[in-house]
């Protein structure tokens, strides 16, 4: 699934990265606990989660996650913004609570990935 679709189905916000929006992902992670995402294989995978510190850019660096979606409405600040994209990870945000994000993906095929789930 392209990211373009991703954020039509969030009604997304992009906040960067707009020009990579035609990357496929497979794999979606929702976190707020950063070392979650750590034991995970991020491997080209968007990332949702309520978090708004520098830290999540960090993970999503060190775990090769490609984009990253802050949910429930959450605005991050010019810092969040400015290193996403200094580190070319696309950022956006959603309305939507976590898990109607989750949901939402789901329900058009996005799924987690099975070695999470070991």
């Amino acid at each position: 699934m392209q990211l373009l679709e991703i954020r039509d189905i969030l009604e997304a916000k992009v906040l960067s990265g707009e020009e990579q929006l035609n990357k496929e992902v497979h794999t979606v992670y929702s976190a707020d606990l950063m070392s979650d995402v750590l034991a995970s294989d991020g491997n080209q995978a968007i990332l949702l989660t309520g978090l708004l510190n520098l830290q999540v850019i960090r993970t999503a660096e060190m775990m090769d996650i490609c984009c990253v979606i802050i949910v429930r409405g959450k605005t991050p600040d010019a810092q969040l913004v400015k290193l996403a994209t200094e580190k070319d990870i696309v950022l956006m945000t959603t309305k939507y609570m976590m898990y109607a994000s989750c949901g939402r993906l789901y329900s058009k095929g996005l799924f987690q990935s099975e070695e999470a789930d070991a």
